[in-house]
């Protein structure tokens, strides 16, 4: 799905090219530049992205509901999998494995969800610009500023993950997704219990 997002952005970029636009080659690299000075990569990941912002925009409360579930999913395995490798208290790497192995499952249940649906659903898992950023934090994290900060995280990802499930559980559109929101109800509850307890 990224694959698609990246050339629907490209296409703007390279139509402009093509046309004479104000594209200047840099004469001490071998990079293009595009009017603002970034390299041209940049201008198109920039694109992509604002592709994925107007495509979320324009989907269904339930397409959100996937996205978001399956971008939470996705920032907790892979924090998990730096908690393990990082965390100095063992808590802290036990909480991450748990994180590996619940959240991957979580994912499954998901998509096993979506499928059920009427037209299916796919979550497209594409992370916020705050997760890209937790992560970043984390992975530039040693020792103690690692447990701080990814306990930190999982607190405030909990709790926006709690009142992402117990909205949908309650207003939701599509039933096969509401049961999937109340049955991860009391899984994220109880991991937003353990982390708070670390």
């Amino acid at each position: 799905m990224k694959k698609l997002h990246l050339v629907l952005g490209l296409a703007p970029a390279l139509a402009l090219a093509a046309c004479g636009g104000n594209e200047t080659a840099n004469t001490t690299t071998a990079d293009t530049t595009i009017d603002n000075g970034l390299p041209a990569d940049a201008n198109y990941a920039d694109a992509a992205a604002d592709n994925v912002v107007a495509a979320d925009a324009a989907a269904s409360p339930a397409q959100k509901f996937a996205n978001n579930v399956g971008a939470s999913d996705y920032y907790e395995v892979e924090a998990g999998k730096l908690a393990q490798d990082k965390a100095q208290a063992q808590g802290l790497k036990d909480f991450g494995k748990l994180m590996v192995e619940h959240h991957n499952a979580s994912t499954e249940k998901l998509k096993a969800a979506g499928a059920k649906a009427s037209p299916a659903i796919v979550p497209n898992p594409a992370l916020s610009v705050e997760q890209e950023a937790g992560l970043e934090a984390l992975r530039k994290a040693e020792g103690a500023a690692f447990d701080t900060a990814y306990k930190a995280q999982q607190v405030m990802a909990h709790e926006k993950a709690l009142t992402l499930v117990k909205d949908y559980a309650a207003s939701g559109d599509v039933p096969e997704l509401k049961k999937f929101a109340g049955e991860a109800e009391k899984v994220v509850q109880a991991h937003l219990t353990k982390i708070k307890g670390l």
